[in-house]
């Protein structure tokens, strides 16, 4: 069992390539896949960059999610873990009151509801290849094609109209931007909660087939978390998926090879889809855990109170999980990435945006055999500046 001298670095965020993570986090993870880490507010914590020791801190109820117990790895961020938590928000709780809802939704995500969905996804998926078309190139893959597919979706599964997607799409920006002053992200949360407010009190009164209904219906939730776990799932629901749609898309435009297995080979679609998400891995910062009490992991002893950072982009490419794990390779078997997360907060969504991918990628690459960036790969503004990476834009031609 070790005890690390701490290091006077917050977490490494700039990128030197477009789809690799800050080298940095390479260099560290070679040197030991623990180490210690100065936080923002100079809390002295951990950088966990390891596959094994993530995926084990990641299963261990011992670490929490809860915000009052962590410290941010970004200056601007520290703030809102002194934030009041968000009614049904029940990502930052731990059990007994995350099972409570994990437990209410988990049958909206059955593996068996997700195929289901199928036909309608594929529905989607088209028309928006139509509408492409239509329009001509060039066109920006993010607006016309990566955005409204998991926006429509999710829609749809909430019971959110459609037509009010400016809305949630432009307050998700302001929480997902790690510039946003608190000001902005407290004016963009109370946005959306009173617009998820006004909806569950219609749906109160003519309820549809949908989740937000369904959570009406059970009666086991107060109208402020039905609203709260609304905002969780339509934020996740959209921006997690848009971006592997566009960050993946652009990948496999730079590598012709791999796009050609997508695009002409079914059977290697879903394994495909397990690699862009092993390989880009969009979750770029955290996330972060707090100690419960001392715990050791990977022989080094993390003490109560302690908050540990894990670099998923890190652990994804750790060469002991992912033996070349810098390559894209869609034919390796990346099953067992932790792009999804691990335990009992592993993403509810996670069959939901396969699937949305496994559709997407071959339906878009058959439509456009000759799709093509329509800028140079260096001019393709990257989301660097976001909770959650991809691209902002995708100029593209066919």
């Amino acid at each position: 069992m070790t005890e690390a001298t701490p290091r006077p670095a917050t977490l490494p965020l700039t990128r030197e390539r477009a789809f690799d993570p800050p080298d940095e986090l390479a260099r560290l993870r070679a040197e030991a896949p623990i180490q210690r880490m100065m936080y923002a507010d100079g809390h002295e914590g951990w950088l966990v960059t390891g596959y094994a020791e993530a995926r084990a801190i990641l299963a261990d109820n011992r670490f929490s999610t809860r915000s009052e117990l962590l410290h941010s790895p970004i200056p601007q961020r520290g703030e809102l873990n002194k934030e009041p938590l968000t009614p049904g928000f029940f990502l930052r709780m731990d059990p007994p009151a995350h099972t409570r809802f994990r437990r209410l939704l988990t049958g909206q995500f059955t593996v068996r509801r997700m195929k289901q969905l199928e036909p309608r996804i594929e529905e989607i998926t088209n028309g928006r290849l139509d509408a492409m078309e239509r329009e001509g190139a060039p066109a920006d893959l993010v607006e016309s094609f990566a955005l409204p597919i998991p926006s429509l979706v999710i829609c749809e599964l909430l019971g959110v109209p459609y037509e009010d997607r400016a809305k949630f799409q432009r307050d998700s920006a302001v929480l997902l931007n790690l510039s946003s002053s608190m000001r902005d992200i407290r004016a963009a949360v109370n946005d959306l909660l009173a617009y998820l407010h006004h909806l569950v009190a219609l749906k109160s009164k003519e309820p549809a087939d949908d989740i937000l209904s369904g959570l009406i219906a059970g009666g086991e939730l107060t109208t402020e978390e039905i609203a709260g776990v609304g905002l969780l799932l339509l934020i996740a629901g959209h921006e997690t998926t848009a971006n592997m749609l566009g960050l993946g898309t652009f990948a496999l435009l730079t590598n012709p090879d791999q796009l050609a297995v997508v695009r002409d080979d079914p059977v290697a679609v879903e394994n495909a889809v397990e690699e862009l998400l092993r390989y880009l891995s969009i979750v770029h910062i955290g996330p972060v855990r707090a100690a419960l009490e001392d715990v050791e992991i990977g022989g080094v002893q993390i003490k109560a109170g302690e908050s540990v950072t894990l670099s998923i982009a890190a652990a994804n490419r750790d060469p002991e999980r992912f033996e070349g794990g810098d390559t894209l390779d869609v034919t390796r078997p990346a099953h067992g990435h932790l792009s999804f997360g691990h335990g009992i907060h592993q993403c509810l969504g996670q069959q939901l945006a396969r699937i949305e991918m496994r559709i997407a990628f071959p339906a878009l690459l058959r439509r456009f055999p000759n799709l093509r960036l329509a800028v140079p790969a260096r001019e393709v503004p990257m989301r660097s500046d976001m909770a959650i990476y991809g691209v902002h834009r995708l100029p593209v031609l066919w």
